[in-house]
Protein backbone atom coordinates (compact mmCIF):
# COMPACT_ATOMS: atom_id res chain seq x y z
CA UNK A 1 0.00 0.00 0.00
CA UNK A 2 1.18 3.11 -1.08
CA UNK A 3 1.57 6.70 0.93
CA UNK A 4 -1.03 7.99 -1.72
CA UNK A 5 -3.34 5.07 -1.16
CA UNK A 6 -3.24 4.60 2.70
CA UNK A 7 -4.11 8.71 2.79
CA UNK A 8 -7.13 8.03 0.55
CA UNK A 9 -8.47 4.95 1.62
CA UNK A 10 -8.56 6.88 5.46
CA UNK A 11 -10.35 9.98 4.34
CA UNK A 12 -13.01 7.95 2.38
CA UNK A 13 -14.84 7.09 6.00
CA UNK A 14 -17.09 9.71 7.26
CA UNK A 15 -16.03 12.46 9.51
CA UNK A 16 -12.08 12.24 8.40
CA UNK A 17 -9.96 14.87 8.85
CA UNK A 18 -5.87 14.80 9.03
CA UNK A 19 -3.74 16.97 10.74
CA UNK A 20 0.27 16.95 11.65
CA UNK A 21 -0.86 16.71 15.83
CA UNK A 22 2.70 16.38 17.37
CA UNK A 23 4.43 19.43 16.56
CA UNK A 24 6.06 18.25 13.59
CA UNK A 25 4.85 18.12 9.79
CA UNK A 26 6.33 14.41 9.05
CA UNK A 27 3.63 12.66 11.75
CA UNK A 28 0.63 12.51 10.01
CA UNK A 29 -2.81 11.25 11.95
CA UNK A 30 -6.03 10.48 10.55
CA UNK A 31 -8.77 11.79 13.24
CA UNK A 32 -12.37 11.10 13.90
CA UNK A 33 -14.61 13.61 15.46
CA UNK A 34 -10.87 14.44 16.96
CA UNK A 35 -10.30 11.24 17.61
CA UNK A 36 -6.95 9.12 16.47
CA UNK A 37 -7.70 6.15 14.60
CA UNK A 38 -4.23 6.03 12.05
CA UNK A 39 -0.33 7.67 12.21
CA UNK A 40 2.21 7.60 9.78
CA UNK A 41 5.41 9.34 9.20
CA UNK A 42 4.86 10.74 6.12
CA UNK A 43 9.13 11.12 4.95
CA UNK A 44 9.81 7.52 5.95
CA UNK A 45 6.14 5.59 5.61
CA UNK A 46 7.93 2.67 7.17
CA UNK A 47 4.84 2.03 9.14
CA UNK A 48 1.16 2.38 10.19
CA UNK A 49 0.42 2.64 13.37
CA UNK A 50 -3.52 1.40 14.09
CA UNK A 51 -5.99 0.38 16.65
CA UNK A 52 -6.80 -2.61 17.28
CA UNK A 53 -9.09 -4.69 19.41
CA UNK A 54 -5.80 -6.41 22.25
CA UNK A 55 -7.13 -9.88 21.76
CA UNK A 56 -7.07 -9.34 17.94
CA UNK A 57 -3.96 -7.32 17.93
CA UNK A 58 -1.30 -10.00 19.59
CA UNK A 59 -2.93 -12.67 17.22
CA UNK A 60 -1.99 -10.79 14.30
CA UNK A 61 1.06 -10.27 15.90
CA UNK A 62 1.61 -13.81 15.79
CA UNK A 63 0.68 -14.33 12.12
CA UNK A 64 2.21 -11.58 9.92
CA UNK A 65 5.94 -10.44 11.29
CA UNK A 66 4.50 -7.27 9.08
CA UNK A 67 2.65 -6.26 12.57
CA UNK A 68 4.57 -5.27 15.22
CA UNK A 69 3.45 -3.79 18.47
CA UNK A 70 2.40 -0.18 18.23
CA UNK A 71 5.51 2.18 18.24
CA UNK A 72 5.29 4.84 20.28
CA UNK A 73 2.25 4.06 20.95
CA UNK A 74 -0.13 2.02 24.07
CA UNK A 75 1.42 -1.37 22.61
CA UNK A 76 -2.07 -3.42 24.13
CA UNK A 77 -3.97 -1.21 22.07
CA UNK A 78 -2.16 -0.61 19.06
CA UNK A 79 -0.19 -2.35 16.13
CA UNK A 80 2.15 -0.96 13.57
CA UNK A 81 1.85 -2.37 10.09
CA UNK A 82 5.02 -2.31 7.63
CA UNK A 83 2.64 -1.14 4.57
CA UNK A 84 5.54 -2.65 2.32
CA UNK A 85 5.95 -6.01 2.45
CA UNK A 86 4.11 -9.13 1.60
CA UNK A 87 0.35 -8.25 3.06
CA UNK A 88 -2.38 -7.91 0.61
CA UNK A 89 -3.76 -3.85 0.22
CA UNK A 90 -7.18 -5.70 1.18
CA UNK A 91 -5.64 -6.69 4.69
CA UNK A 92 -4.73 -3.37 5.92
CA UNK A 93 -7.44 -1.64 4.44
CA UNK A 94 -9.34 -4.06 6.67
CA UNK A 95 -7.60 -3.28 9.17
CA UNK A 96 -7.58 0.74 8.87
CA UNK A 97 -11.96 -0.07 8.63
CA UNK A 98 -11.58 -2.00 12.14
CA UNK A 99 -9.21 0.74 13.45
CA UNK A 100 -11.85 3.55 12.54
CA UNK A 101 -14.69 1.34 13.77
CA UNK A 102 -13.16 0.91 17.01
CA UNK A 103 -12.78 4.82 17.44
CA UNK A 104 -16.32 5.40 16.79
CA UNK A 105 -17.09 2.94 18.89
CA UNK A 106 -15.77 4.29 22.13
CA UNK A 107 -16.68 8.13 21.08
CA UNK A 108 -19.81 9.70 23.07
CA UNK A 109 -23.28 9.13 22.16
CA UNK A 110 -23.47 12.83 21.45
CA UNK A 111 -20.33 12.56 18.95
CA UNK A 112 -21.57 9.30 17.15
CA UNK A 113 -25.39 10.89 16.81
CA UNK A 114 -23.72 13.85 15.46
CA UNK A 115 -21.34 11.73 12.99
CA UNK A 116 -24.53 9.59 11.99
CA UNK A 117 -25.99 13.01 11.07
CA UNK A 118 -22.83 14.30 9.07
CA UNK A 119 -23.35 10.60 7.07
CA UNK A 120 -27.09 11.43 6.51
CA UNK A 121 -26.39 15.07 5.12
CA UNK A 122 -23.75 13.57 2.53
Amino acid sequence: MTLDDFQEFCLSFNGVSKDFPFDDETTLAFQVMDKIFAITNIDTYEGINLKCDPIKAAMLRDLYEEVQPGQHMDKKNWNTIIPEGKLDDELIEEWIKDSYNLVVEDLSRKKQKKLEKMEEDD
